[in-house]
C-alpha cells in the first residue's frame, strides 16, 4: 500500500487549521518526507508516524514555510534513534547542503545541543537507557544539493525531480515525482503552471499541487506569478493527464471558503479527474 499524509496544508500565514508545507509518503515499511514546514515533526507523530521511520527527506525549496522545522526534525530523529539505523538522507535544491551545515554541523546553530547530549553524563545515561552504546556519535545527516533528473531510489520507489517556477532567481525550486509499483505521486511544491512540472506529472496517479487561492482573486491582486490557484492547478492536472488532484498549500482566504463546492464546479470544467481539497492530517491512498 502507498499512502500520502498531509502534515502541513497551509502557507506562511498561520491559521487554526493550517500552517506551512510538509507531506509524508509511506511505501510499505519505508517513509519518505517532502518538506518540513512549521511543526512538521509534531504533526508527523500526530499522523501516526515517527521521525525515526523517515530515512529520506526531500525539500522542494527553502522558503521558511517549507523548512523551518528542519532543525527540530534533525535533532529529534537523531536523539530518538539512539544510535540505531541509517543516517538521514536529505535532498533539495541549492542551499540544502549549506543550510544543513549551518543548522547542525560543527560551528552550526545547534552544535551546542548535540555536544551537550554527546558529553553530559545524564544525557549519556538517557541514551544508554534507550538502547544506545557509548560513545555517542554526533548527528551526520547526508545532505545533497540536487537538480532535475533521478534523485534517489529505494526498495520499491524512485524519485525524479524537475524544475518548478516559483521564486527564481533568489531561490531554486523543484517538484518531485515518486514512482512505485502501486502508482505514482507528484509533489509540485510551490510553482506556477509550467512545462517542466507538466511533463514530470505526465499520467501520474496523484498530484499534490499548491493552490494559493481562487485564481480570479489571485489575478485581481497580482499574486498569480509563481503560484497555482484553483483553475491553474486544474488545467495543469488536465494537461498532464493526472488521475487525482489533491490541493495543498491553501491560503487563509481559500481555506475559509468551505465547503468548496463552487470551486470544484469551476474546476471540473477544466479537469475531468478527482479533486480533493486537503486538510491537515488527511491520509490518502494512492
Amino acid at each position: 500500500m502507498v499512502e500520502v499524509f498531509v502534515l502541513g496544508g497551509g502557507t506562511p500565514t498561520p491559521t487554526a487549521d493550517r500552517f506551512g508545507s510538509a507531506h509524508a509518503l509511506r511505501i510499505g515499511d519505508e517513509v519518505l518526507m517532502f518538506d518540513c514546514g512549521p511543526a512538521a515533526t509534531h504533526k508527523l507523530v500526530k499522523a501516526g508516524l515517527y521521525p525515526t521511520q523517515v530515512d529520506n527527506l526531500f525539500f522542494t525549496h527553502h522558503h521558511f514555510d517549507h523548512n523551518i522545522d528542519y532543525p527540530c526534525f534533525l535533532l529529534c530523529r537523531w536523539d530518538q534513534a539512539a544510535g540505531k539505523g541509517p543516517e538521514l538522507n536529505v535532498y533539495g535544491p541549492k542551499l540544502t547542503e549549506e543550510i544543513t551545515q549551518k543548522v547542525i554541523g560543527v560551528g552550526g546553530a545547534f552544535e551546542s545541543d548535540w555536544q551537550a547530549r554527546v558529553n553530559l553524563p545524564m544525557s549519556q545515561q538517557v541514551f544508554v537507557n534507550r538502547g544506545g552504546a557509548l560513545p555517542r556519535i554526533p548527528p551526520d545527516p547526508q545532505a545533497k544539493d540536487v537538480g532535475p533528473g533521478e534523485v534517489a531510489s529505494g526498495k520499491n520507489w524512485q524519485v525524479t525531480a524537475a524544475m518548478a517556477e516559483h521564486a527564481q532567481p533568489w531561490l531554486d525550486s523543484l517538484a518531485y515525482r515518486v514512482d512505485t509499483p502501486e502508482g505514482s505521486v507528484v509533489f509540485t511544491g510551490d510553482t506556477q503552471p509550467c512545462d517542466t512540472v507538466r511533463e514530470l506529472a505526465r499520467d501520474a496517479d496523484m498530484m499534490l499541487c499548491m493552490c494559493w487561492d481562487d485564481q480570479a482573486v489571485m489575478h485581481d491582486v497580482n499574486e498569480a506569478i509563481g503560484q497555482c490557484g484553483t483553475t491553474g492547478a486544474a488545467q495543469l492536472a488536465q494537461d498532464a493527464g493526472v488521475k487525482k488532484l489533491v490541493l495543498v498549500h491553501m491560503g487563509p482566504n481559500l481555506s475559509s471558503q468551505t465547503p468548496f463546492d463552487r470551486h470544484v464546479e469551476e474546476m471540473t470544467h477544466l479537469y475531468d479527474g478527482e479533486i480533493i481539497f486537503s486538510e491537515e492530517l488527511m491520509r490518502l491512498e494512492v
